[in-house]
């Protein structure tokens, strides 16, 4: 029987948090909810015997990290387990049992009452539909609409997750759209029925943090507007902290404390949620207590920089369609960037995705060609170096990458993997030597020595990471890039990762270049911070200056659009937003987002490029116009 809607109704606190009400019965009702799912290595027990109530109108955070079980519980609900896995317990939706419904029945819920996002919107959505195409096949499924109507409700949906020119959008297939732009056609398609429940799983933790922002907006939005209610699965306690009415903390398949949202934030009363805000970096805070501190550096005496970068340049041909010829174009990924970097320093770079981040850092490590301009390594141009000249410097040049699983040589043990620079580089050292060395480094960087035989899939992700590590310090570097080397851990583990590379530094003397979207990390681990737009240095300075005294207007919406793990400090915020999406950086107008007043409105026109200057001593920015025109501020709720 398809469950018959309920009134719901919901009052707010004068802050805007939801008040639940008492007399309604809840939307979802999970309990006793166990999941197991069979594997050739016997039985695992995700879920163990939870419940779970949400309320209408309210946002029900379920937090913790990978492994835990949060998105199980709800795939569950939504009859979305994989084949191997079997839910008991009770799951009611508004009181009607849903738990191993048949497909038919349960159709009749899921995609038009209770509706889910994921992480990867790519993945969700179908890659040869357009996405009108996709949107109908919703409207007709559940509303019965086609034609007229269904585009009609298709174009509002889209302008109210504010999507530009959502007609044209809905000619579009998803590959032709950005990762946000994606996941706003994603809760666009949730919210077309109009559901009661909405289901996000990791909604934002793929995008950047201005994207983030907008989306989490948007979702905050919808909530107040149709008093749907929200089950936000993550493992942010930001967003959590910007989001969430109540709170379930989630470790091993059982909920570990339970609580209003501020309670759980003042007064967590489990040391697992301690624990996860503890290890949260803040980027109101620049060293949290029990954390490793930054190593001291020295520019003073004479001290030369180890590396510096002057007017470097990558341009990548891309073919342009359009026409009779399809013409070719360069796609500018680093337009003319300079710094330097001193000995036992890091370097913050940090940038939207397509900012060119990563091209740069390639670049200095001649992993790709540059166009113009030199990397001087201990004042020598490397991009002059021959082949054997090249290779002998890369032993001072190591680099450890974001995903260690797709690094690391499946088929090799992990002490294989981290001798393998040894075998390389110190032909002079015999098997015990470096067997030797590499124990010693596996105890540097928190590994069990014993684990020297073992393979990259019988590690832990925090685990391999290590590994790449120590891959990386073995021959002693004098240079390491981190590029995005702990996005992809758990909270807990991405603390202990920066505290291990921060001690690293501090015992060999080495200098980092660390590549970030995430600008809480980059507070925790640098000195300095280089901020990028669209291939090009936007603004310069040290910690401090960029986080208490940032002037360029993208480094003042990057640094408000992140959220701080704290809900009475997010509910008071002024918001410092960009207006509309990243440009393309194939548009040679794109450059002059912050500097409207030099645009030359000719697409094919040689456009102005915003100089640096030095607004105090370190401290460049680049020229643009009066934050006030280019940027949208929502001043912080009075009272």
């Amino acid at each position: 029987m398809d469950p018959s809607p309920l009134l719901s109704r919901h009052f707010r606190n004068e802050d805007g948090r939801v008040r639940s009400d008492t007399s309604n019965s809840p939307i979802l009702a999970i309990d006793d909810l166990n999941v197991r799912f069979s594997t050739p290595d016997g039985e695992v027990h995700a879920v163990r015997g939870i419940n779970l109530h949400i309320n209408p109108g309210e946002c029900l955070a379920v937090v913790g990290e990978s492994g835990s079980g949060k998105s199980q519980s709800f795939l569950a609900a939504m009859g979305l387990l994989a084949s191997n896995g079997k839910a008991e317990g009770s799951i009611r939706y508004r009181g009607n049992e849903i738990l191993n419904l048949s497909r038919g029945r349960l159709n009749k819920v899921r995609g038009k009452s209770m509706t889910m996002i994921f992480q990867d919107p790519l993945t969700s959505l179908t890659p040869h539909m357009r996405i009108g195409a996709q949107m109908n096949e919703v409207l007709q499924r559940h509303m019965n609409l086609s034609g007229d109507a269904a585009r009609k409700r298709s174009l509002e949906w889209l302008e109210r997750v504010r999507i530009p020119e959502a007609g044209r959008r809905l000619r579009q297939y998803p590959h032709e759209l950005s990762g946000g732009m994606r996941q706003r056609v994603m809760i666009a398609m949730s919210m077309l029925c109009e559901p009661d429940l909405l289901i996000a799983d990791e909604p934002t933790t793929a995008l950047d943090v201005t994207v983030q922002a907008q989306v989490l907006d948007i979702m905050d939005e919808l909530k107040r507007e149709t008093g749907a209610a929200i089950a936000l699965i993550t493992h942010d306690m930001g967003v959590v902290a910007r989001m969430a009415d109540r709170v379930e903390v989630m470790r091993s398949g059982v909920y570990v404390e339970s609580g209003d949202v501020d309670q759980i934030f003042s007064a967590p009363k489990d040391p697992y949620t301690q624990m996860l805000l503890d290890a949260m970096p803040r980027i109101d805070q620049p060293d949290k207590p029990g954390h490793e501190g930054l190593a001291p550096i020295d520019k003073e005496a004479g001290n030369e920089p180890v590396l510096s970068v002057d007017d470097i340049k990558v341009h990548f041909p891309v073919r342009v369609s359009g026409g009779l010829f399809p013409k070719t174009k360069p796609l500018r990924a680093v337009d003319g960037v300079s710094f330097d970097l001193y000995p036992g320093e890091t370097l913050g770079v940090v940038g939207e995705s397509g900012c060119g981040k990563s091209t740069l850092a390639r670049a200095i490590l001649r992993l790709v060609p540059a166009k113009t301009g030199s990397v001087a390594w201990l004042g020598k141009d490397i991009l002059g170096f021959g082949h054997k000249k090249m290779r002998r410097t890369r032993k001072d040049l190591q680099i450890v990458f974001q995903d260690p699983m797709a690094s690391l040589n499946p088929r090799m043990s992990i002490g294989a993997s981290i001798a393998e620079p040894l075998q390389t580089f110190r032909p002079d050292m015999n098997k015990q030597s470096r067997q030797d060395a590499v124990r010693g480094m596996m105890r540097k960087v928190g590994l069990d020595p014993d684990m020297i035989n073992r393979y990259p899939h019988e590690l832990s992700g925090g685990q391999n990471q290590r590994v790449g590590i120590a891959r990386a310090m073995i021959l002693g570097p004098k240079l390491v890039v981190c590029d995005e080397a702990v996005s992809a851990l758990d909270v807990s583990i991405q603390a202990q990762i920066i505290d291990l590379l921060k001690q690293l530094q501090r015992d060999m003397g080495l200098s980092m270049i660390f590549i970030s979207h995430d600008l809480s990390v980059v507070r925790e681990i640098s000195h300095r911070v280089m901020v990028l737009y669209l291939g090009r240095v936007v603004e310069q300075a040290d910690r401090k200056a960029i986080y208490d005294d940032a002037r360029h207007p993208y480094t003042k919406a990057l640094i408000s659009a992140v959220p701080i793990p704290d809900p009475a400090i997010e509910r008071s915020r002024e918001r410092v937003k960009l207006d509309g999406d990243l440009p393309s950086p194939m548009d040679p107008r794109a450059q002059l987002r912050f500097m409207k007043s030099k645009l030359v409105d000719d697409p094919e026109a040689e456009q102005y490029r915003p100089q640096l200057i030095e607004v105090a001593p370190g401290h460049w920015v680049a020229e643009h116009d009066p934050p006030e025109e280019v940027l949208i501020v929502e001043p912080a709720p009075q009272g």
